[in-house]
């Protein structure tokens, strides 16, 4: 074997690999991503639920965490927050579990349903990973909560929505931190004022808590219907 000794600017020259390169690339990185305005961060959700919400809307790489007892018009508010992205002409989504959701509802709703789909029959095991694969391509992705998921799932979910700048819609337990909270507490009808119709205006009660939002009581807002 012959040993060569090569000028300096003849060496192979690798890359680095160690913790300042990583930390120089990252930032090179993001200088080069595209300048967002806050505005533009912010999905837009109109009338009263809107009214309630910080910016009126939500902000994308957030999670909205919805609870309320069966009946109590969560179903409503997460179907409105689905609308609000189809409103502006991107993608909604809901993981439906228990396959009680139709195209009918979301079609009350306002949601535009030439760019809506309903993910059925989703093992709780692979919950997570569906969802996840979900936020890469979706706006707004709103799922039921299993009982079985895990604090680190959910965390991984958080992350997965932030870096995606999409918004996860948690419905039920949510287990780790949330950038709004939405506490459905009841829906209320109105009478007609004429016509044959037996109920006239639907209203569910809903409190907010999160970053921005002031704490106050439980607020009625009129819910679209038919």
């Amino acid at each position: 074997m012959v040993a060569l000794d090569l000028p300096p600017a003849l060496v192979p020259q690798f890359p680095r690999r160690d913790g300042p390169a990583r930390a120089g690339l990252a930032d090179t990185g993001r200088a080069a991503q595209p300048l967002v305005l806050a505005r533009d961060r912010v999905l837009a959700v109109p009338g009263g639920l809107g009214a309630l919400l910080p910016v009126a809307g939500v902000q994308r790489g957030t999670v909205v965490a919805i609870d309320g007892a069966l009946g109590s018009g969560a179903t409503s508010i997460t179907l409105e927050l689905a609308a609000a992205a189809t409103r502006v002409g991107e993608w909604a989504v809901v993981v439906d579990p228990d396959g009680t959701l139709g195209g009918l509802a979301a079609g009350e709703a306002g949601i535009a349903l030439d760019r809506f789909a309903v993910v059925r029959g989703v093992p709780p095991a692979r919950w997570a990973t569906v969802v996840a694969a979900l936020l890469d391509g979706v706006t707004v992705v709103a799922t039921a909560i299993p009982r079985s998921v895990r604090p680190s799932d959910a965390r991984r979910l958080v992350a997965r929505a932030r870096e995606r700048s999409a918004v996860l819609v948690a419905v039920g337990a949510w287990p780790v931190e949330a950038a709004l909270r939405i506490h459905a507490d009841g829906v209320s009808w109105s009478r007609p004022v004429d016509g044959p119709a037996l109920l006239g205006a639907r209203a569910f009660r809903v409190s907010v808590s999160g970053r921005g939002v002031a704490t106050r009581a439980p607020v009625e807002v009129l819910a679209r219907v038919g």
